[in-house]
């Protein structure tokens, strides 16, 4: 496996990570065997945006022991509601996903504390000028994030995100 740094996290990545996603359909001892050959081939990124409890808590039982060796990226604004995924701007249900996330990996902080899908002006500001980011930042004071980093799906955000000078890594 080959190894790079992500962005300015001063971290070493495998050049193929987890999306974990897909896990959400398959049983703990699936989920399991998914991190095991990961860690197998090399791979110590896993990607984590859904709030899905199941999944996290799978995810959770499968890195114990191995926890150190995984580079975990984590998503504000992702919430589990009604029984599926959504996303939020609400301060008080980010930090409740935030606080599930890492109870059910079993952790008490991430490498990677990612703006979820951040793809219009209105969600840009509402996040960079408001709670959200401050959050992310508050975390990232007191080491329960190691870097902050975005996800979106619009260049023209992620150049407006990009020179805010504020993020370590973006998912474009």
């Amino acid at each position: 496996m080959r190894y790079r740094e992500l962005g300015k996290t001063g971290l070493k990545v495998s050049e193929i990570g987890l999306g974990a996603e897909w896990l959400e359909r398959h049983n703990a001892e699936e989920v399991k065997a998914v991190i095991d050959c990961c860690e197998a081939q090399g791979i110590n990124i896993l990607d984590c945006f859904m709030p899905e409890p199941k999944v996290r808590s799978d995810l959770g039982e499968a890195l114990c022991g191995q926890r150190d060796r995984m580079l975990i990226q984590g998503h504000f604004r992702t919430i589990w509601k009604d029984g599926q995924y959504t996303r939020t701007l609400d301060i008080d249900e980010v930090k409740r996903s935030f606080d599930d996330l890492l109870s059910r990996l079993k952790t008490d902080h991430i490498e990677f504390g990612m703006l979820h899908m951040i793809d219009n002006e209105h969600d840009f500001h509402a996040v960079f000028d408001g709670p959200i980011l401050a959050y992310a930042q508050e975390l990232k004071q007191q080491g329960v994030i190691k870097c902050i980093g975005v996800s979106t799906h619009h260049s023209g955000i992620a150049l407006e995100m990009a020179q805010s000078g504020v993020l370590d890594c973006m998912m474009l």
